[in-house]
């Protein structure tokens, strides 16, 4: 059977019982495709005719799966109330994030899910091979209390200098 699956597509992998959603990077040679998970922080290759295309309204319901998921959760927990931040009597000290990242797209979901908490937060999205050139600099000018640095799935000897 002839499987159309191009770049751009949004697919999951049979074989895995589409467990993660992903959107083709690349595809080489017609046979393997590169991709990236867009729900789950994920990269993966996998070949072509264990692909399926996913059907956009799908998608769709995913993100929105996923959103309620962190609003009940923050319900829950009492930090949102009725779609708005709940505030207190009491003074709530959080502290300044700091958050690196070299995927834009993962940058912009959590600066809007720390907005959406109320946290204090600078996201910047910076390639991970800068990161340890420009992570000291950061720190002196933002001042976090809290530094976050994601997507680093390799062991690299530039951060030991640090």
């Amino acid at each position: 059977m002839l499987n159309n699956v191009k770049k751009g597509d949004i697919v999951a992998r049979k074989s895995h019982n589409k467990d993660v959603v992903f959107v083709v990077d690349l595809i080489i040679e017609n046979k393997i495709a590169i991709l990236t998970g867009i729900t789950t922080r994920l990269k993966a290759d996998s070949p072509i005719e264990d692909l399926e295309i996913v059907d956009k309204k799908e998608v769709i319901n995913i993100y929105k799966s996923i959103d309620e998921k962190i609003d009940k959760t923050l319900c829950n927990k009492g930090i949102i109330k009725n779609n708005f931040l709940k505030r207190s009597d009491k003074i709530i000290y959080t502290g300044r994030i700091l958050h690196l990242d070299g995927d834009r797209k993962y940058s912009e979901k959590s600066n809007m899910y720390y907005k959406k908490m109320g946290l204090k937060a600078v996201v910047r999205n910076i390639p991970e091979n800068r990161q340890p050139n420009v992570v000291n600099t950061l720190i002196e000018r933002y001042r976090p209390d809290i530094l976050v640095v994601t997507g680093h799935d390799r062991n690299d000897k530039s951060w030991t200098r640090l």
